[in-house]
This record gives C-alpha cells, sequence and structure tokens, in this order.
C-alpha cells in the first residue's frame, strides 16, 4: 500500500521516529525502503561530526538525481527543457540512418556467400526475430517512456548505471575509428572527380614492380610470366602473392601508405589528415544544434543512398556475368548450416546491423512523444535495414560477377569483406565500366553518406548522454556549442593514430575488439536488468502506459528467456571458437594483442565496478563491516570464560569510542553514528543482531 511522503525535520533531514514502524522507513516520493523482521528502535543520541553540515543532511537523497532520486518537480523541468524531433518522419529517418550504415554494403555480403548463400538468411532471419528484434523494441520503448539518454536512463536501476556508461563507451570507441573509415571514403570520392581513375595504371609514383594491369584475357598468364621470372630470384615461399591490382597498390600505398606491421606505426598521412578533418567538421556542425539540426540532414543522408543503391544496382544486373555473381551470393549450402559459427556469424551481424545495445536507440527514443507508436517504428526499420542487407548484397555481387568474367578467375577470388571490398575489388570493378569516373563518384557519395547517416547518430547518443548527466551544458547555448566543438575535437586527434603508416592495423584492431564481446555483453545484461531486476510486468505496464496496450506473449517470452539464452550461447560460442585478429593474414604482436583485450574488456569492466561503487556508497560497504564482524553469541562455550570474553570486549568498545584514541589508531568510529541513512539502516540491523542475542 502506497504511503503520502513524510515531513522531514528540518534540523536533521531525517524522518521523525514515528514515521518508522513495521520496519517500513519512508524514502520520499513514496519509496519505501524495507527491512523485514528489523526491530526499529528509536536513537536517543546522535553524534554529529560535522555540526555545520547538518543542514546538508536533507540534501543526501536529492543529491542522488541521476541515480533514480530526483524530486518530481526537478524531473518535470527536465522533461520539459528535452528536445524533440520535428515530425514523426525525422525519427524514422534518423532511426533507417542509423542502423543502415557501411557494414550492410561491406560485411553482411561477404558473411552470407561464405556462410551458406542463401542458407545463410536461414539463421539471419530466426537471430533478427529472437534477438534482434526484440532488443531494438525494448530499447526504443525504455528510452521513449523515460525520456532519457542512455546514462541517466538508469534511474531505473542505480546500481546498473555502469551499463549506460559501457553503451556510452562502445558508441564512442565505435564513432572514432568509424570516421576514419568516412575520412578514407572523402579521399576516394575526392580522387574519383578525373577523367582518368588513379587506380587504373601501374605508372604513378606509389606503384611497385608487382603491379600488373589485369585488363585483359591475358591476365593470368602475364601473372604465371611474372611468378616464372620471379623464381629465380626468389624462394618458392616468397614468391606466392607477388602480384597485386593497381586497385590493391592505390589503396596500400598511396591512400595508408601502409607499413607491413603495426610494430612499424610510422608517421601521421597529412592528405588523410585533411580527409579526416572536413568528417569531423562535417559532424559538428550537423550536431550543433542537436537534434534539431539532425533532423533535418537525414532527409538526404537516409535518403540518397537508396538512390545510389538503385542506380548502382541496375548498372550491375546490365553487366555481363552479373546472374553468375548474383547465383554465387544466394545459392543455398544446407550443409553449412550445420556448422555453428554459421549461427555466431548470423547473431554477431545482427548487433552490427541494427546497432543494439550502444546507446544510440535510447538516446534517439527519448526525444519521441511520450505515445509514439514505438512498436511499429521498430518492425518497419529492423525490416528495412535486413532488406537493405539483402539489396546490397544483390549490388555487390553483381559487379563481382562482372569482375570475375573479366578477370577469368572464380567470384571466391575476388570476393572480399571489409575495406578490402570497399576500397579495393569494387574500385576495380568500376574502372571497368563506361565512363567509370562518373559510376566511381556515385559509389563514394553512397558510401559517405551511409557513413555519415550511422556516425551522427552514434556522436549524438555520446553527447546526449553526457549533456543528461551535466544539464548546464544542454541548458546553455553557448556551452553546448563549445562542449561539442571541444569533443569533435579531441575525437579528431584521438583519431591520428589510426591514419599513420601503421594506422590500418590499429583500425582493424579496434574494430574487431569493439564489436564482439562488449555488445553481446551488454545485450544480455540489459535483458536480465530490465526483465528479471525491474521486472517484465512493471516494464509490460511502461509499456500500456504509452501505447494503450500490453505486449504480446512473444515479447514476453524473448525478453524474458528467448533474447538472454541465444546470446549467452553466442557468447560461449565465440570463446570457444576464438580467432586471434589479423590483417591480410598478418598476424598481431603480443602487445597488441594484449591492446585488444584491454579495449574489448574496457566497457564491460565498468559495468561491475559502477555496481561496487555505487554499493559502497549507499551504504553496502558499512553493511559488509558489520557482516563480518563476531556476533554478540561468539565466544567461548563456558559461562564463566563468557562473562570474562564480555568484560575484555566491553573494555576495548570503551577505547574504540574515546575520540582520542579513535585518531590515534586511525578509526572513523565516532562518525558512525553520523546523521546519514547508512547510519539509521546500521542502528536498525544492530538493534536487530541484539535482539537475536538476547533469545
Amino acid at each position: 500500500m502506497m504511503r503520502d511522503t513524510k515531513a522531514v525535520d528540518s534540523e536533521s533531514g531525517f524522518l521523525p521516529v514515528s514515521d518508522m514502524e513495521d520496519g517500513i522507513v519512508d524514502g520520499g516520493e513514496n519509496v519505501q525502503y524495507l527491512f523485514p523482521g528489523v526491530q526499529v528502535v528509536e536513537v536517543k543520541e546522535l553524534h554529529v561530526t560535522n555540526p555545520q553540515k547538518r543542514d546538508d543532511a536533507s540534501s543526501s537523497f536529492s543529491s542522488m538525481g541521476s541515480d533514480g532520486s530526483a524530486d518530481f518537480n526537478a524531473k518535470l523541468e527536465e522533461i520539459q527543457e528535452r528536445a524533440a524531433w520535428g515530425g514523426k518522419l525525422e525519427f524514422m529517418l534518423t532511426m533507417i540512418g542509423y542502423a543502415v550504415g557501411l557494414g550492410n554494403v561491406w560485411r553482411f555480403p561477404y558473411l552470407c556467400y561464405k556462410n551458406g548463400g542463401g542458407a545463410f538468411l536461414l539463421p539471419y532471419c530466426i537471430m533478427l526475430a529472437v534477438v534482434g528484434l526484440p532488443l531494438f523494441y525494448m530499447e526504443l520503448a525504455l528510452g521513449q517512456y523515460a525520456s532519457l539518454g542512455p546514462i541517466t536512463i538508469w534511474r531505473l536501476n542505480p546500481l546498473m548505471k555502469g551499463l549506460g556508461y559501457a553503451m556510452v563507451i562502445v558508441s564512442w570507441l565505435i564513432g572514432l575509428y568509424y570516421n576514419v573509415v568516412i575520412a578514407h571514403v572523402l579521399y576516394y570520392l575526392y580522387s574519383s572527380f578525373t577523367s582518368v581513375l588513379p587506380w587504373t595504371t601501374c605508372d604513378n609514383d606509389w606503384n611497385t614492380v608487382h603491379c600488373l594491369i589485369p585488363t585483359d584475357s591475358e591476365f593470368k598468364k602475364n601473372e604465371s610470366l611474372f611468378n616464372a621470372t620471379l623464381e629465380t630470384t626468389t624462394t618458392s615461399s616468397s614468391k606466392l602473392n607477388f602480384t597485386r591490382t593497381p586497385s590493391e597498390e592505390y589503396y596500400r600505398f598511396n591512400v595508408l601508405a601502409q607499413n607491413d606491421s603495426i610494430d612499424e606505426f610510422g608517421t601521421i598521412q597529412w592528405h588523410l589528415a585533411l580527409s579526416l578533418f572536413i568528417a569531423w567538421l562535417l559532424v559538428f556542425l550537423v550536431l550543433m544544434k542537436g537534434i534539431k539540426s539532425l533532423g533535418k540532414v537525414v532527409y538526404f543522408t537516409a535518403i540518397f543512398p537508396y538512390i545510389m543503391l538503385t542506380v548502382l544496382f541496375i548498372r550491375g544486373v546490365t553487366l555481363p556475368g552479373a546472374g553468375t555473381g548474383i547465383a554465387y551470393y544466394l545459392k543455398p549450402d544446407f550443409e553449412r548450416l550445420l556448422d555453428p559459427r554459421v549461427w555466431s556469424d548470423a547473431a554477431t551481424q545482427i548487433f552490427y546491423s541494427l546497432s543494439a545495445c550502444s546507446g544510440g536507440l535510447i538516446a534517439m527514443a527519448s526525444y519521441n512523444k511520450f505515445d509514439n507508436n514505438c512498436y511499429r517504428d521498430s518492425l518497419i526499420v529492423c525490416l528495412i535495414n535486413c532488406g537493405t542487407s539483402i539489396f546490397a548484397g544483390l549490388v555487390i555481387f553483381s559487379v563481382l560477377g562482372f569482375m570475375a568474367l573479366e578477370k577469368g578467375v572464380g567470384i571466391a577470388d575476388v570476393a572480399d569483406d571489409g575495406p578490402g571490398l570497399a576500397f579495393v575489388v569494387y574500385p576495380e570493378a568500376l574502372s571497368r565500366m563506361p565512363v567509370s569516373p562518373m559510376w566511381a563518384v556515385f559509389f563514394f557519395i553512397m558510401m559517405a553518406t551511409l557513413g555519415f547517416g550511422s556516425e551522427f547518430s552514434i556522436i549524438e547518443c555520446v553527447l546526449s548522454a553526457i549533456g543528461d548527466e551535466f544539464p548546464i551544458l544542454r541548458k546553455e547555448r553557448k556551452y553546448n556549442i563549445a562542449f561539442r566543438a571541444t569533443f569533435c575535437s579531441v575525437a579528431f586527434l584521438l583519431g591520428l593514430p589510426m591514419i599513420c603508416n601503421g594506422g590500418i592495423f590499429l583500425l582493424n584492431l579496434v574494430d574487431y575488439s569493439v564489436g564482439g564481446f562488449p555488445l553481446l555483453v551488454v545485450g544480455l545484461v540489459e535483458l536480465i536488468t530490465i526483465n528479471w531486476v525491474y521486472g517484465y510486468s512493471k516494464f509490460a505496464d511502461n509499456i500500456h502506459m504509452m501505447l494503450g496496450h500490453q505486449p504480446g506473449k512473444y515479447w514476453f517470452i524473448c525478453w524474458k528467456y528467448g533474447s538472454a539464452l541465444v546470446i549467452a550461447i553466442t557468447i560461449i560460442m565465440n570463446i570457444a571458437m576464438y580467432k586471434e585478429p589479423d590483417l591480410d593474414d598478418v598476424l598481431y604482436p603480443e602487445w597488441a594483442k594484449s591492446l585488444g583485450w584491454l579495449i574489448a574488456m574496457f566497457p564491460i569492466v565498468v559495468i561491475p565496478a559502477w555496481f561496487l561503487y555505487k554499493y559502497c556508497r549507499i551504504g553496502g560497504f558499512e553493511l559488509m563491516k558489520m557482516g563480518v564482524k563476531p556476533l554478540p553469541s561468539w565466544g567461548p562455550i563456558s559461562k564463566s570464560k563468557q562473562r570474562q570474553y564480555a568484560d575484555v570486549e566491553s573494555s576495548v568498545d570503551k577505547r574504540l569510542s574515546n575520540p582520542a584514541f579513535a585518531r590515534l589508531m586511525g578509526s572513523n568510529a565516532t562518525t558512525v553514528t553520523e546523521c546519514s541513512p547508512a547510519s539509521s539502516t546500521m542502528n536498525l540491523i544492530r538493534s536487530k543482531n541484539l535482539s537475536e542475542s538476547d533469545v
């Protein structure tokens, strides 16, 4: 039964004794602290160590505002001050731009053909239904209900606020390296405005003697001749893979100026530094006014990639060999479904595709109207995102089929994923088309808009989360702009190591470390916290308050059991089948592997670290100290010795209660009875222990 908020004593800042009955302490705002079976006693005397701070005691609960105890008026004021989307379409386009990114173009198609072609769509759709869609809907509903960012929203459970920090750390790390990839795209876009694409010839300053132009049907003959020539001067182990295409050498030796390993880190490549600066400048300009400016830009960044994908698809399917490439992409190999790695890849790709568990969904939904139909939004965005992944695969493999036919090799010899697909394979395919510079411009504009569409939302997630924690950054316009400019400037500086000669190794290491375990662990802990600790029934009531209906049985099964179980199995499988990171078959040294594990564990460790910190701050450490002390019944079994033991203990207690002795021994015994909620709790527990010993 709910109780009215009790008046707090103006002198001490605590409830009068008459308001503490039957082990129930009213904490204000109808929050009751229950101590079952605890005998409530009146404290006759309180020793205040710092009388000047007595008046501050009344604010001890309200000072925990970020942890769930801010008063209602402050909460109402915060909601009223919070920005909102200019319209429903702005939110939908932002979510589509956030979820649909570079991974849909360069990661999903490769995973699909590698893991059984069309057969991979089965585990992918199952993981979407069991993990992706439930997480997406849950985070949208959570952010919309509370209208708070991914950190402050954990007023829901102050001890688990570390989850919010973990989400923001993951988004911050992704945002750092994601913009470096966008810088590469911008440089390629700039280089495409020419009559002859620079990655089509072997007579440039960056080319080596190993460069071969695969432009005619005698490419394989030329390659054999080249290797035969090298055989006279090189060993058999070193002659392999000595031929490179012009696009590969352009990317490695001109764009990246890549060294052989991360140990040879080299210097900053200034053409990429300029591109990175432009990328962060655009991020700042778009996010300078928060979602007010972001909501306008997404009309371009979310829609234009689909126009370009459609144009490239039409061009691709009209090329010779396109049908072979598409058939290779979609041909099902159902035997691959027996491989557990296929299912693990499908589950991990869902996190990549939907950008779940990184805080962005909560942040974007927090700007919605309270009664927005987030259920419908979840279905639409998830289906569009997955449809885009499949469609992008058709675009990519239609062109790869043409390229394989031109070179006279199999599609497996030209298929690649990640940067290799975006910056080596596809540019080479574009160079074989008529009016190739025009198609290159179209492709890299599409890649840039896809990248920026996600980057804007990723960085806004981090900025809004920090702004929620420090409201002054949000209230004052000048502070807000200065904060956002400073953040983008620092992020630019932190990205510079990734554009050095060995920077691509660091970028690949960060991508490998952040995209796996951290997201899976955050997703698992988030599901348990919301549906088991906070409670599914409460969360369902919250959704009912917004949408007018309770979630169905499907969501109950997924949120409480199915999704968590699948994520837990995926984590175990990833551990069992762990593969060390590499780049182009070059393994990382031990120190780099350790760095990768530190990056992966950084957001994960924050969760238990905050839990322990907060637990100790609210009195848990005092409870632990009481829990390890001997009970009053402890002592010799002989009754004659018991009295002697009691006398010894009594003399020790008297010495500890002496302030001078306490200062000498470094004890804080005199502060145990200080006016604080924790000390009041300790008095209750002490009284309970004494009553038990009497029995």
